[in-house]
């Protein structure tokens, strides 16, 4: 196994709370204080590569120009 580096700078540590599992992909949610949750969604095979299950602790990596959220 090797190392990698991760240019991204926005790395945020949580617990993983929830995993559902899909047919490829899965939604993990990711509780990074009592009153906020993130949610990403990977490939399954990512989520089993990485054996994550509930409770692990886990880094978010966010790498994104842009995040736009719109309600009207």
């Amino acid at each position: 196994m090797f190392k990698i580096a991760i240019s991204a700078r926005n790395k945020i540590e949580g617990v993983v709370t929830k995993i559902e599992n899909g047919t490829v992909a899965s939604t993990v949610k990711i509780e990074i204080s009592k009153s906020a949750n993130l949610t990403s969604m990977i490939t399954k095979e990512a989520v089993e590569e990485l054996n994550l299950k509930e409770g692990d602790k886990v880094k978010a990596v966010i790498k994104a120009t842009e995040i736009l959220i719109l309600k009207e």
